[in-house]
């Protein structure tokens, strides 16, 4: 069977209130596994949530006690792998019996990771992705993923690529993923403007694959009342390999998108495109990715 049935989960968690977000992970995972999905999205740091406009105190050179404070009340609403946090999550997953992309904050050792996590429907853990640049500020509170993270997971429904909002926008990352032969290009994000569509309708054109993102939708119910709140608009969308927007995009309200994809379409889509294929030209460009060997990173993953 080629065709599958997607779910894009637009919502938000609390911010620094796991438990409440981990309950809402539940409800909306059963909510979309209802609708038949064979694959549900959730958006970027969905567990453990975007800190829209905070700067945590850190200016250039400085860094302040409030700040230091905010980040040590963010850190604690974080999730490690194999933690309780994540048990409760895989355990979500196994009665779904979906696969599940989500995004989350991982705390691994002193260092916060923004992360995509791929669970199979079992609720195993099927791959791990850590954002590669942290965007703006972002950088100041999440520490860099790295080659060992440029993966494609082939799974019973298809291949799934995973990148985090604005790695979108680094072409050779999407190439690596072309690469690996990604069906089903998954893009957790947290931006919310109009033009972030285009981006995922270039893409599906470019990389011949379906593409699948999932955006934030918070408002003030969704932060604690002593954080100025920061309005997410959504703008999620599913898209197919000649640019079709097959689902949204959806902005200003909470939303479980539902779209059917049928991997046999691929096929035909590549008898014109293939830019790491027919459509390459090897023997003036030439990319490729560096060894997880060549990577040097403190991790006590």
């Amino acid at each position: 069977m080629t065709a599958r049935r997607v779910a894009v989960v637009q919502a938000a968690p609390r911010l620094f209130d796991l438990p409440e977000t981990l309950r809402r992970f539940e409800d909306l995972l059963a909510r979309a596994a209802a609708g038949g999905a064979h694959l549900v999205v959730f958006p970027e740091a969905f567990i453990g949530g975007y800190p829209k406009g905070s700067t945590f105190g850190a200016t250039v050179g400085r860094r302040d006690d409030e700040g230091r404070a905010l980040f040590a009340r963010y850190r604690r609403s974080a999730i490690e792998i194999l933690g309780e946090a994540f048990e409760r999550m895989s355990a979500a997953v196994a009665a779904q019996q979906a696969h599940v992309v989500v995004g989350v904050i991982e705390r691994c050792g002193r260092t916060l990771y923004c992360s995509a996590l791929l669970f199979a429907p079992d609720g195993t853990l099927q791959a791990r992705h850590r954002k590669l640049v942290p965007t703006g500020t972002e950088r100041v509170i999440w520490g860099r993923g790295d080659a060992r993270d440029v993966v494609v997971a082939d799974t019973d429904i298809g291949r799934i690529g995973l990148a985090i909002c604005w790695e979108s926008y680094m072409p050779l990352y999407r190439t690596a993923l072309y690469q690996q032969d990604v069906q089903i290009y998954c893009a957790p994000t947290a931006d919310d403007r109009d033009v972030w569509t285009s981006t995922m309708r270039h893409i599906a054109v470019e990389g011949r694959c379906f593409v699948v993102s999932a955006n934030q939708f918070a408002g003030r119910d969704d932060y604690p009342g002593d954080f100025p709140a920061a309005a997410i608009q959504g703008g999620s969308c599913v898209v197919d390999p000649f640019g079709h927007v097959l689902a949204g995009p959806s902005f200003g309200k909470q939303d479980v998108l539902i779209a059917d994809i049928d991997l046999a379409v691929l096929d035909g889509a590549y008898l014109d495109l293939d830019v790491v294929g027919h459509y390459a030209r090897p023997d003036i460009f030439r990319f490729r990715t560096a060894p997880p060997e060549s990577q040097e990173r403190h991790d006590r993953s």
